[in-house]
């Protein structure tokens, strides 16, 4: 009897093995066709003569996630050259890129989806840990005591004064009473820390953004929502600044600003991303990732433009301005569109 259960567990083994990787007698998991599946053309080879699609296409579990690891990431070696080249040579792999080297890498737009979700990915679980809360909600402690203090001096002052002098005090006190609510609600985990960045924007946008300055914490959501779609508006947004390093070059066009541009915002998004991580162990190792961006600057432009290391390091200097602008402009463009969503 016990030979006899073996073999049936043995049966049952293989039946349930087929019903979650069924083989259908194809062996290895290949089709075998003489046409093409997708054109029908008469099959010559590895690939179709017509449109490329492989020959034999598989179907098994394995072949969707290599295939899903291969379309969607651009795995297949392409990620492991350009990642440490993007990290370490950028100037190399933009010139490489530029100059027709295409398939080896991942392609600049490609790479730039992938950090952006990254990136979000990233910084949306790092940013809601029970440390950054914590820290969050004490830095908001001590400035909600310094306002405090602030408030009953300017109201000691207002109780004396009239005129110009009482109306100019009464728009501060209300100002400050303003932030002081919104930083209550973020000592009382109601929203988070960061909301406080729309609110700085949304002072100098207030013909703009009208009443949605009075609620930071739905224009904070609406500017986290925006960040994550509009983000490809900082390629368009940075290019111009780029040209300005190079005006009316003929050897340089739009599309090596574009593509330099480009891997530039891919590796700043993945450092955030790594940054973050780190913040979770070491908050002053992850601070050391501010000096990257001028280095990594530096380096790519030396070798995408050729230029020399006088030449590199004053466009440097100037790129992390331009940056900062590029930066600003990509804010207050998610200021305006969050305020009138």
């Amino acid at each position: 009897m016990g030979e006899f259960e073996a073999l049936g567990d043995a049966v049952t083994g293989g039946m349930l093995g087929r019903a979650v990787e069924p083989k259908a007698g194809e062996g290895d998991g290949h089709t075998h066709e003489a046409n093409c599946l997708n054109c029908g053309a008469r099959l010559a080879g590895p690939f179709c003569g017509e449109c490329g699609q492989h020959a034999h296409v598989h179907r098994t579990l394995s072949a969707f996630f290599h295939d899903f690891a291969h379309g969607v990431l651009h795995f297949e070696g392409k990620i492991f050259r350009t990642l440490p080249l993007l990290a370490w040579n950028p100037g190399e792999l933009t010139r490489r890129y530029v100059d027709g080297q295409r398939a080896s890498f991942v392609s600049p737009i490609a790479l730039f989806l992938f950090s952006v979700f990254l990136m979000f990915a990233v910084v949306g679980l790092t940013s809601n840990t029970t440390k950054a809360t914590a820290k969050a909600q004490a830095d908001a402690a001590r400035e909600l005591s310094k306002d405090q203090q602030k408030l009953s001096v300017l109201q000691g002052q207002r109780a004396g004064a009239s005129g110009p002098v009482a109306s100019n005090l009464d728009e501060k006190i209300s100002d400050l009473k303003d932030e002081m609510t919104a930083l209550q609600a973020v000592k009382d985990g109601k929203i988070d820390a960061s909301f406080r960045f729309a609110g700085e924007f949304a002072d100098g946008l207030n013909s703009a953004l009208g009443s949605a300055a009075k609620n930071p914490e739905l224009l904070f959501y609406k500017l986290k929502t925006n960040a994550y779609k509009f983000s490809w508006a900082l390629i368009p947004i940075s290019v111009p600044f780029v040209w300005l390093l190079f005006p009316f070059s003929r050897r340089f066009r739009l599309y090596d600003h574009t593509v330099f541009v480009t891997y530039s915002l891919c590796f700043m998004m993945l450092l955030l991303a790594a940054s973050s991580v780190v913040g979770l162990v070491s908050d002053s190792v992850a601070s050391l990732a501010w000096f990257v961006p001028p280095v990594h600057m530096y380096r790519q432009l030396r070798g995408a433009y050729g230029v020399s290391k006088r030449g590199a390091a004053w466009r440097t200097i100037l790129l992390t301005i331009f940056a900062f602008i590029a930066i600003s402009l990509f804010a207050s463009l998610l200021v305006a569109i969050g305020a009138v969503d």
